[in-house]
């Protein structure tokens, strides 16, 4: 390898999040640093390729800016940390999501992958420069993707000396990678990345590294694998996930009636599917989704510190959202505090939600209304969640107004209501109630005619062939294709 350090250092420190336009991407802002570690034999220099394995397809740059440390450090002051800074240069921490799940949290696999941290060309003196005042700059393909600079990051990097001194003798040569700001993303072999950092006139130069095709993984442990949440964390902004659900099936749990589904559900001995005592926001808009669930449990105020404060479940629940989830929420039918307010319930809708049906408070609910996200809730109240609820854990099945809701069913909602769909009856739900409905539709015509509902209603046999003859004369024939003539 031929990066600029000569000699590899003992560690290489990288931070999770530093810069706010990706803790914003992220949707969360941590209180104090957290990192990794890297192995020095994951150090490149310019030019060196990138190497993506076979069977991998989430290959992440993160353009960053690395310091080197200069002179050993045990437990410094946060106001002389960049003192024993003695370089800086470009980075570029690049890893492969596909590997994540394998090695949570430490990214070793994922992210120490020989030749994932190039860095360089040029080391830029840090007495020369004001921490402060850096730009970081990436490009992919000659295209500018990332452009930042550290006078607002989250963690200064006198701080950042200091917090990991405390603890970690920093010896010279050691290596910090201090973050990535918004646009990081994805590449594929025949890409090139380019990293530089500038600050008083001086550059580091463009680090440059083409990513290219390897060989795959031998099969002795954690193979490649990337779930939907693993793309959104590795593309980023530029993620556009596959439809949750066929949107030629939600146009026909749209098309019908949420009365028309239940009766149907009721049909098949399903009588329960209903989610019972919640009224909507929207009346005048119909909702279908996936469920993603939330399970609240009365509150305990000795458990609502370590469970109802910070990234809680709640919230955690929110960031999970994909387009099309309903996230459905469990409170038991307790309505003396609210489970949902107009913040995360606006970040629900950027998240791309469907709705949100919850059996507890609603809390803002006209700031709620104003968002044009459909809501389903068992009452309003001014309350937050700490009065009656723990926020405990989502994903998980629940009961929400008496119907068991598992994460996967589909959810429909109109004025009515909201019923759960099992996904393995949707279509031959849609069908008959699509039937059913044009049934009604006739015999409505003829009560208003003036026929009595004796035999009429349900369609007695004796109305079954005048049926019939209605049908042909108002329902578009289908052709063997299923186009209608």
């Amino acid at each position: 390898m031929t990066h600029p350090l000569g000699n590899s250092p003992s560690k290489i420190i990288a931070l999770h999040l530093n810069y706010p336009s990706r803790a914003k991407e992220r949707g969360r802002i941590p209180a104090h640093p957290s990192y990794f570690l890297k192995p020095p034999s994951s150090l490149a220099g310019t030019k060196e390729a990138l190497v993506r394995p076979e069977g991998c397809e989430l290959l992440g740059f993160e353009g960053e800016i690395a310091l080197v440390i200069g002179s050993r450090a045990q437990r410094v002051r946060p106001e002389d940390g960049w003192q024993y800074v003695r370089w800086v240069t470009a980075a570029n921490d690049a890893g492969v999501y596909d590997l994540r799940y394998a090695d949570r949290g430490s990214n070793l696999r994922s992210k120490g992958g020989d030749g994932f941290t190039p860095i360089g060309p040029r080391l830029l003196d840090a007495r020369q420069l004001d921490p402060n005042a850096l730009r970081l700059q990436t490009w992919i393909n000659g295209e500018l993707v990332q452009d930042d600079t550290t006078d607002t990051l989250l963690f200064p990097f006198g701080e950042l000396i200091a917090d990991l001194s405390r603890q970690i003798t920093l010896e010279p040569g050691d290596v910090i990678l201090t973050g990535t700001p918004a646009g990081a993303s994805v590449v594929a072999p025949g890409d090139v990345v380019e990293v530089e950092v500038t600050g008083n006139g001086l550059s580091t130069g463009r680090l440059r590294n083409p990513v290219a095709a390897g060989p795959a993984l031998d099969p002795y442990g954690a193979m490649p694998k990337a779930d939907p949440a693993e793309q959104e964390a590795a593309y980023g902004t530029a993620y556009t996930p596959a439809p949750l659900l066929d949107k030629r099936l939600e146009e026909g749990l749209r098309s019908v009636a949420v009365a028309t589904l239940s009766a149907q559900l009721r049909a098949r001995g399903l009588p329960h599917m209903s989610i019972d005592g919640v009224r909507p926001t929207l009346p005048d808009r119909s909702m279908v989704g996936v469920a993603h669930t939330l399970r609240y449990l009365p509150l305990r105020e000795d458990l609502f510190k370590k469970y109802g404060n910070g990234m809680n479940a709640q919230k955690r629940a929110i960031e999970e959202l994909r387009p099309g989830h309903v996230l459905v929420m469990d409170a038991r039918r307790d309505t003396s505090a609210g489970t949902l307010g107009d913040i995360l319930a606006l970040r629900a809708q950027t998240r791309g939600a469907a709705g949100v049906v919850t059996d507890g408070g609603l809390r803002d609910s006209a700031a709620v209304t104003e968002l044009g996200l459909p809501v389903y809730h068992g009452g309003e109240h001014p309350s937050v969640l700490g009065r009656r609820h723990v926020p405990w854990d989502s994903g998980v099945p629940i009961a929400c107004g008496g119907a068991l809701v598992q994460p996967g069913d589909l959810i429909v909602g109109d004025a009515d209501g909201v019923v759960v769909v099992p996904p393995d009856l949707a279509e031959e739900l849609i069908a008959d109630c699509r039937e059913q409905e044009l049934r009604e539709r006739y015999i409505t015509e003829q009560v208003r005619a003036g026929h009595s509902v004796d035999g009429l209603y349900p369609l007695g046999p004796d109305w079954r062939e005048p049926f019939e003859q209605w049908r042909r004369s108002h329902v578009p024939s289908q052709d063997s294709q299923g186009e209608t003539a």
